[in-house]
């Protein structure tokens, strides 16, 4: 299990594609021209991936690039919004 938890409100992403730029193993673009989250699961509005440590350091460079700030990370233990 992932210690910390991606949250993307795919609706509102405007498709710059920063994201996949940045960590384009979690992160591509789809036909519609709006940017994907590799793996997660949809929870009504959200996106949601559950990613350790090791995969931080890209997400959260994805997240804090995104132009539209719909991604947002968390930390599950603490419940700390990091991006």
């Amino acid at each position: 299990m992932g210690k910390y938890k991606i949250e993307y409100q795919r609706s509102g992403c405007i498709g710059a594609g920063v994201c996949a730029a940045l960590c384009e193993k979690h992160w591509v673009m789809a036909d519609d021209g709006k940017a994907d989250l590799v793996g997660a699961k949809n929870e009504g509005e959200l996106n949601v991936k559950e990613i350790d440590e090791t995969e931080l350091d890209c997400n959260k460079q994805a997240a804090e690039g995104c132009p539209a700030n719909v991604i947002h990370i968390i930390d599950k233990k603490t419940g700390e919004k990091i991006v």
